[in-house]
C-alpha cells in the first residue's frame, strides 16, 4: 500500500486522484479530517483507509511492513503564522519520524519542501545541495522546511529512494478550503465574479512596477506528474526544485484569468499587508536543470493554459479534481 499525507488538502488530494487514475487504489490517506470543508477533496477518491494525522506515526510504526511508499505532502503551510513551535512539531519533527520509519523499513519517500526556503533569493534558486545550509528563509514556515532539508542531507541512514521537492507557487483545483493561503488565481477568479475587477499588491520595491512582481507559477497537475515520475523511475536521491522554470508577473496571471472568463482586464492595486511586506518575495524562478538531467521530458503547462483549465474546468461549477 501507499501512504499519502495531507491527502485531504490541495496538493495531496490531487496526487490521490492521479494515483487512482493510474489504477492505484490501495492507499492510506492521512490528514486532520476534522475540517468538513476538505471532505469534497477526498470523498469521491478510492482508498483503503483514512488515518488521523495525530494517530499516523504510531500506526506507521506498527504497520510499516505493509507500506510500499510514502508521499509526505502534509504540512503546516501558513506563511503568516509565526509560532515556531507549531512548525517544529508539524513540519520538522513529524517529518523526521516518517523519515526514520521509512529508513528502518526500506520504504521509499517523497516529501514536500518549499521555495520559501530560498528567502529573498540571495543565493539564487538553484537546487544545489551544497548551498542549502546558507539559505535564509523569511518566515518560520520556510525555516522549518529548510531545517528538514539540512537534517535530511546529514543522515547516514536514509530511505532507499528519497526525494525532497521544493514546490514553487502551486495553483490548481482542490484549494477551495485554503482561504487566505489559496493561490492568487483562486482569489482573482472570485474577485472578478463578485466585483468585476482584480486587486493585486502594489510594489514596495523600486525595481518592480506594480503587478510586475515575478513568481514561478506551477500547475498542480505538473507537480503531480513529477512526483509520479520520481516514484516510478527511482531517480538519484536528493532535493529538487519543482516549478515551471519560468517566472511570470502577477499582471500576466490576472490577465490570463480574465481571458479564461472571456472578460476584459480590470485591475486595481492595493498595499501589501504590513504583516508580510518585509517578508515578500519579489522574484522566484526554479532552475529545473537538475530534474531534467534525470531524464524528465514532460513539458510544463504554460500559465495561460493552466489558468484556462483551472478556471473553466474546475472553478466554474465548483468542481474538484
Amino acid at each position: 500500500m501507499i501512504v499519502v499525507t495531507g491527502a485531504a488538502g490541495f496538493i495531496g488530494s490531487c496526487l490521490v486522484e492521479r494515483l487512482n487514475k493510474e489504477g492505484i487504489n490501495d492507499l492510506i490517506l492521512v490528514d486532520d479530517f476534522s475540517h468538513p470543508e476538505k471532505k469534497a477533496n477526498y470523498s469521491e477518491k478510492k482508498f483503503s483507509k483514512l488515518i488521523e494525522r495525530s494517530e499516523f506515526i504510531n500506526w506507521f510504526k506498527n504497520n510499516s511492513l505493509s507500506v510500499k511508499y510514502v508521499f509526505h505532502i502534509g504540512a503546516r503551510t501558513d506563511t503568516t503564522e509565526f509560532n515556531k513551535s507549531i512548525f517544529d512539531e508539524l513540519n520538522l519533527n513529524y517529518t523526521k519520524a516518517i523519515w526514520e520509519i521509512c529508513s528502518k523499513n526500506n520504504i521509499g519517500l517523497v516529501y514536500a519542501s518549499s521555495a520559501a526556503t530560498y528567502g529573498l533569493g540571495e543565493f539564487g534558486y538553484d537546487d544545489d545541495e551544497s548551498k542549502i545550509s546558507q539559505l535564509k528563509p523569511l518566515n518560520p514556515y520556510g525555516e522549518s522546511k529548510n531545517d528538514f532539508d539540512k537534517w535530511a542531507l546529514q543522515q547516514k541512514q536514509t530511505p532507499p529512494n528519497w526525494y525532497g521537492f521544493k514546490f514553487f507557487n502551486v495553483y490548481g483545483p482542490n484549494e477551495f478550503h485554503k482561504g487566505r493561503m489559496a493561490s492568487v488565481i483562486f482569489h482573482s477568479y472570485n474577485q472578478i465574479k463578485e466585483k468585476g475587477f482584480v486587486k493585486l499588491f502594489r510594489s514596495h520595491n523600486p525595481k518592480y512596477k506594480d503587478g510586475g512582481q515575478l513568481r514561478d507559477f506551477v500547475y498542480v497537475k505538473d507537480l503531480v506528474d513529477v512526483m509520479l515520475y520520481a516514484y516510478e523511475n527511482k531517480i538519484k536521491n536528493g532535493i529538487y526544485n519543482l516549478g515551471s522554470g519560468t517566472a511570470r508577473t502577477f499582471l500576466d496571471l490576472a490577465k490570463a484569468t480574465f481571458k479564461a472568463l472571456n472578460k476584459e482586464p480590470k485591475i486595481e492595486f492595493i498595499d501589501t499587508p504590513i504583516d508580510i511586506r518585509d517578508k515578500y518575495q519579489y522574484f522566484t524562478e526554479a532552475n529545473m536543470k537538475k530534474l531534467i538531467l534525470t531524464g524528465y521530458k514532460n513539458p510544463f503547462t504554460s500559465l495561460e493554459d493552466g489558468v484556462k483549465d483551472y478556471v473553466q474546468n474546475y472553478l466554474d461549477g465548483h468542481k474538484h479534481y
